[in-house]
């Protein structure tokens, strides 16, 4: 009796076990009100799914831009949306009137959503939704059908284009070579201002039966509602306690990557059509698998688990290491700020994804690299030297801010920011090759820069004039904090990269980097610009001095910062503003003020049922990227004692929050180690 007590305890302790992890790699929901959506997403496609049955509320493709409007900027592309499904069972449609028992779940280790719900008493239905990473131009939506009765089912596949679309032209054909027939639903359209031509591919894939082999597959029927909404049906009987199971993969290309889209799409379809199922989904997982090795696990926080992992599967899902593209603020969720790229990514979610995958952080500094040429342009048409980077970037490299926002034409610590990257890569990742190729050439520019940007003042000090700073409710202000402490660290920084390459030292940017002025009050506390007077802020700025610049190192005038600071911030302000606060709280050894802030960076901004991550805590605009490095920078450099430095990735001093057991990173730097603190 003894021996099964205990054995008891065993399984019981290896269930909850088993429990916990499920739940640090999974968010499940039965709440389909007051609904936002989690993306699957693969750097290259990003599929947002909805609360309404066999629905997708949108697809965003990335580096895909046309204009906004006749007269404006450009924006990134609304997707064909190829994975809308329904299904009729004995004649009725399936909806959410006649379901119960709906849940969602976002499994975060394998980057699926399954959906589960009941028919009547008639049918259980599941499917699981794919933006396939080894793919990365499709989608892959596997479906199960189990009948509680006999039952016939009818399922509809659609290809919907949006209306801002230009001339679509719908077709169904069925491709064949010897015996294999390939049954192809193409949408072909112009985008909306016609700059590219996009295609939309799709194809039922059935598991039970040889698909290729067209008697033995059950009869397609295409009807085209009109160009815009193109669809496919297949009707099949379903025995009591059978089940069918079918998948439905599409592709989407354009011309920004090909040259034929069309064919492409099909090709990328006939791939998955082909491919089976278990060798196609266990590559993209496997995929998945590679990029956790960089991780971060909470022990004792379960909340503090899933939010830490839902960020970090966001940067993981919104970038690639094999496409030398950006990360925009809300990524591949949405078209908010246009899909533009920011300061956002160098200063907020490039740091988290350098320490754990260089692959990715490699393509987001070679996408400004790409760019030079057109930074150096626009350095040449203000009248400065060297390069000089826009506020908002799209694929063409240059400026792309709406003309009537200042941030555009006077938000240059930007450049500043793109070198900080860059040098931090090359301390990371010691790749002289890729410093001298690519790492160099730009911080020289942006070096070369910042001196003619600078002014020489008449005591010998240097200013930079008429800027918006990191905080923007103060445009056009001299001697902002964070812009003059950015310029001096991409200066140094330069003659760093410099010294590594056998190049000699400048000496106009280390004179210039040297004086470049910071303006204090009287009790040493840190002016936010050179007339501030104790306004609110928008977001974190001199206290960036102190992380990530390091140009503010004295303990006593961290403290003062931060006090005078943080009460100024303003409510409206983004997610990632408190994030800098927490870090520096927690490397001054201050553990309760350092959580805190971290919860206070994120948790007025999560949105049910998943958790998403809105930008502010009154704005509804998931999921803000930035905001999740933020709240991963203060985990990985504040609690667990991170530091970039020339020696590359050291751990100093290292905090736990009393909520916490311990704090796991795993992956980290190239040589992949783990840190644990207890």
């Amino acid at each position: 009796m003894k021996h099964l007590y205990y054995s008891l305890l065993v399984i019981m302790s290896f269930t909850q076990i088993n429990f916990s992890q499920n739940k640090a790699w999974q968010i499940s929901t039965t709440q389909n009100t007051n609904y936002t959506g989690i993306v699957v997403a693969n750097g290259q496609i990003g599929i947002l799914p909805s609360e309404k049955v066999f629905k997708t509320e949108q697809i965003i493709l990335n580096n895909l831009y046309d204009k906004e409007s006749p007269l404006g900027v450009s924006r990134i592309l609304l997707g064909i949306n190829f994975q809308n499904l329904s299904i009729e069972i004995d004649g009725e449609n399936v909806d959410d009137s006649n379901i119960s028992n709906w849940s969602q779940t976002l499994n975060m280790k394998e980057a699926s959503f399954t959906t589960r719900f009941d028919y009547a008493n008639k049918a259980s239905i599941e499917y699981t939704m794919y933006a396939l990473r080894n793919v990365q131009h499709s989608g892959y939506l596997d479906v199960k059908v189990t009948a509680k009765k006999d039952i016939d089912v009818r399922v509809t596949a659609a290809i919907e284009t949006p209306e801002e679309y230009q001339s679509p032209m719908s077709t169904f054909r069925t491709l064949q070579d010897l015996e294999t027939t390939m049954p192809i639903l193409q949408t072909v359209a112009k985008s909306r201002y016609g700059r590219h031509t996009v295609a939309a591919s799709g194809t039922f894939i059935w598991h039970d039966i040889n698909s290729t082999r067209a008697h033995q597959r059950p009869e397609l029927i295409h009807n085209k509602i009109s160009e815009y909404n193109n669809q496919l049906s297949f009707s099949k009987k379903v025995e009591k306690g059978q089940n069918l199971e079918f998948a439905w993969t599409a592709s989407q290309t354009s011309t920004q990557d090909f040259n034929d889209p069309q064919s492409e799409s099909e090709r990328f379809v006939i791939f998955n059509l082909l491919s089976p199922r278990e060798d196609l989904l266990a590559q993209h997982r496997a995929l998945w698998e590679e990029l956790w090795q960089g991780d971060i696990i909470i022990e004792g926080d379960l909340q503090s688990q899933q939010d830490i992992r839902l960020a970090l599967y966001h940067l993981y899902a919104f970038g690639r290491g094999d496409n030398d593209l950006s990360i925009a603020p809300m990524g591949l969720s949405s078209q908010n700020y246009n899909g533009h790229i920011f300061w956002d990514t160098e200063l907020w979610m490039y740091p988290p994804l350098l320490l754990l995958n260089q692959d990715i952080a490699r393509s987001l500094v070679n996408y400004r690299s790409d760019r030079l040429d057109k930074a150096k342009q626009k350095a040449i048409n203000f009248g400065y030297k060297g390069a000089m980077f826009p506020w908002e970037s799209d694929d063409t490299g240059e400026e792309s801010t709406p003309a009537w926002a200042l941030t555009g034409t006077f938000e240059h610590h930007i450049t500043a920011d793109v070198a900080i990257a860059f040098w931090n890569y090359y301390r990371v990742t010691k790749d002289k090759k890729w410093l001298s190729n690519r790492g160099y050439p730009m911080l020289k520019e942006v070096a070369d820069y910042w001196v003619s940007r600078s002014t020489k003042n008449k005591d010998g000090s240097y200013s930079i004039k008429n800027v918006v700073g990191a905080n923007e409710f103060a445009p056009n202000v001299d001697d902002n904090a964070f812009t003059n402490g950015a310029a001096i660290t991409a200066l140094q920084f330069a003659n760093l990269a410099a010294k590594e390459l056998g190049v000699e030292e400048n000496k106009e940017w280390k004179h210039v980097a040297e004086n470049i002025v910071l303006h204090r009050f009287p009790d040493g506390t840190t002016m936010e610009h050179s007339t501030y007077d104790g306004d609110r802020i928008k977001q974190a700025d001199v206290n960036l001095l102190s992380f990530p610049l390091n140009v503010v190192n004295d303990e006593d005038t961290i403290l003062k910062d931060l006090k005078y600071y943080e009460p100024k911030l303003a409510e409206e302000g983004p997610a990632m503003g408190k994030s800098a606060f927490a870090v520096i709280y927690a490397r001054l050894g201050d553990a309760e003020n350092a959580f805190r802030l971290f919860k206070e960076s994120y948790e007025p901004n999560k949105r049910q049922p998943f958790g998403a991550l809105s930008e502010t805590a009154t704005a509804n605009h998931p999921y803000f990227a930035t905001g999740a490095g933020g709240m991963l920078q203060t985990v990985l450099f504040g609690f667990g004692g991170l530091h970039l430095t020339e020696n590359g990735i050291e751990q100093k001093n290292p905090i736990l929050p009393k909520q916490w057991k311990s704090l796991t990173i795993t992956g980290v730097g190239k040589d992949k180690k783990t840190y644990t603190i207890k």
